[in-house]
Formats: C-alpha cells, sequence, structure tokens
C-alpha cells in the first residue's frame, strides 16, 4: 500500500499539468472502483477548475471552482499515467494495461490524465463544501510544523500499545505506514515491541525527528517501489534500496552486524535489529 512518501511523489508529479486547469471531460470506463461513484461524479467534474491539488495522510486532495473537493486514494495497485499531447517529455513507457484504465481525466491544456488500478482497492470520492469527509480525525501530518517530539509525545500518553501499533493509528500521526514506521523506529533505536506510553522525553523527540527525516528521504528518492508502485512518470521510486531493516530478515544490520529479525505484529512484518534496538 502506498505510503506518504508514494502519494507525495505522484502529486508533484501531477501537479504541473493538473493544477489551475480545466477539466474538459471524465470518462468512467466502470460503475466503481473500491466504492461506487456517486451517481453525477461525471457532473459535478466536467468543466471545473482544480484549484489546489495537495496531499493529506494518504489521500490526494483536489479543490474544485465549485468549493467541492475530490478525494483520491491510489489503494494497492492504483496510478496515475501521464499524456500530453504539447509536452512529449511527459510522455511515458508505463507498462499498464489499458483494460484497468477507470478513470480518464482531460484537462483544457491538453494533460490527459489516467487513473489506472489493476485490483481496484484505490478509489475517488466527491465531498460538498463543508461536507464532514473521513479524514477529519486524522492526526497531525509528519512534515509540518504541528508535528515535533511534545506533540508526539502528547499523542502516545498512556498508551499501552506497541508502539509500531500506535504509529500506523493514523489519529496519532498521518501517512504513516508498515515500510517507515520500522525505518525510523530503526533510526530512533526503539523496539517495536515497546510500550507507546513508556517512551521518554529524549526517545520521542529523537522519534519525531528521524520520522521527519525518513520521510524526507524517502519522497527525494521518488518513494518505494516494492510491487506496483510507479510515479507519474512511469519511473519506480528507489528508497527500497536505502532500506536499514524493512525487508531485510536474516541480512546484517548495517550498524552491528547482527540478522535483523521479523516478528509479526497485529498482523504486519515489523523488522528491527534486536542489539541496537531497546
Amino acid at each position: 500500500m502506498p505510503e506518504l512518501p508514494e502519494v507525495e511523489t505522484v502529486r508533484r508529479g501531477l501537479y504541473p499539468v493538473m493544477e489551475g486547469a480545466v477539466f474538459c471531460s471524465v470518462t468512467l470506463n466502470r460503475p466503481d472502483l473500491r466504492f461506487p461513484f456517486h451517481p453525477d461524479f461525471v457532473a459535478r467534474i466536467e468543466g471545473q477548475r482544480l484549484t489546489r491539488l495537495s496531499r493529506r495522510a494518504k489521500f490526494l486532495q483536489a479543490d474544485l471552482s465549485s468549493g467541492e473537493r475530490l478525494f483520491m486514494h491510489l489503494g494497492m495497485s492504483g496510478r496515475f499515467i501521464i499524456d500530453h499531447q504539447n509536452t512529449p517529455d511527459l510522455v511515458h513507457a508505463h507498462k499498464a494495461n489499458p483494460k484497468h484504465h477507470h478513470v480518464i481525466f482531460e484537462m483544457d491544456n491538453g494533460a490527459i490524465i489516467i487513473f489506472n488500478d489493476p485490483r481496484r482497492f484505490g478509489f475517488m470520492e466527491l465531498a460538498a463544501n463543508g461536507e464532514d469527509y473521513r479524514l477529519d480525525h486524522i492526526g497531525p501530518e509528519p512534515l509540518s510544523n504541528q508535528f515535533n517530539g511534545p506533540v508526539l509525545r502528547e499523542a502516545l500518553r498512556g498508551k499501552k500499545s506497541k508502539i509500531k501499533a500506535a504509529l500506523l493509528d493514523q489519529r496519532v500521526v498521518a501517512g504513516l505506514g508498515n515500510i517507515y514506521v520500522c525505518e525510523a523506529l530503526f533510526r530512533a533505536l526503539i523496539s517495536p515491541r515497546r510500550a507507546a506510553g513508556r517512551l521518554s522525553v529524549r526517545e520521542t523527540d529523537a522519534l519525531a525527528a528521524h520520522i521527519k527525516d525518513v520521510l524526507s528521504e524517502a519522497i527525494q528518492a521518488g518513494g518505494s517501489s516494492l510491487k506496483d508502485f510507479s510515479n507519474t512518470d512511469g519511473k519506480l521510486g528507489y528508497f527500497q534500496h536505502q532500506f536499514d531493516v524493512y525487508g531485510r530478515e536474516g541480512k546484517p544490520c548495517p550498524v552491528c552486524n547482527t540478522p535483523i529479525k521479523r516478528i509479526v505484529q497485529s498482523g504486519r512484518s515489523s523488522f528491527f535489529c534486536r542489539p541496537c534496538q531497546k
């Protein structure tokens, strides 16, 4: 499942051809993705200008000139493909089966944006101006000024759950998933089996800083491509080549050479170094 860095990489790819442009045509090649499209989905988007393209947690947010907002989620295998009749260098060699081209946006600047999703776990939903939506209770953005050690410490206060599970809770911090939680905990030298509410001031300060660092580095690397993810120009992310622990069970720790251990927590794999992470 794409995490914050992958979604941010996609946003940066779409921004130049979508923000400020008008939706001339919207084509739905099926009635649903993970959820059914609203019956007037097309009518509510066509003719509207995309005034701002942003990201919240793992969602793309497109603000429309109508005052409505389009929420888009990549799911497990969703990808956006850009074609542009006036900019050949944006045309890419995506190896995507056209039968999975489920949504097509044609913009007034000549850009054609295709949403391809073989597994159909992605979705798109429209929210009216002021309408309550599923993101209202999500925690702070980890790369924002609203997230730091004291904020994290307060969010973890009294929690008996393991720190790995707590960081995956989107109410604690937005956008984190399994990969980057494992990597941040390793850098902070914190075991994923520690009780979340028992981290010290020093540990929460370090953890918040390392969360910011690992996410920033991953965005710089174009995200992580493990199975289906590629960005809007068809290129793969390469942060997976910089993993310290994730997916490296049995391989030497980059600090102490002890084999990386894998355990299962709440149905998810946790990778860590037992001697380094206390």
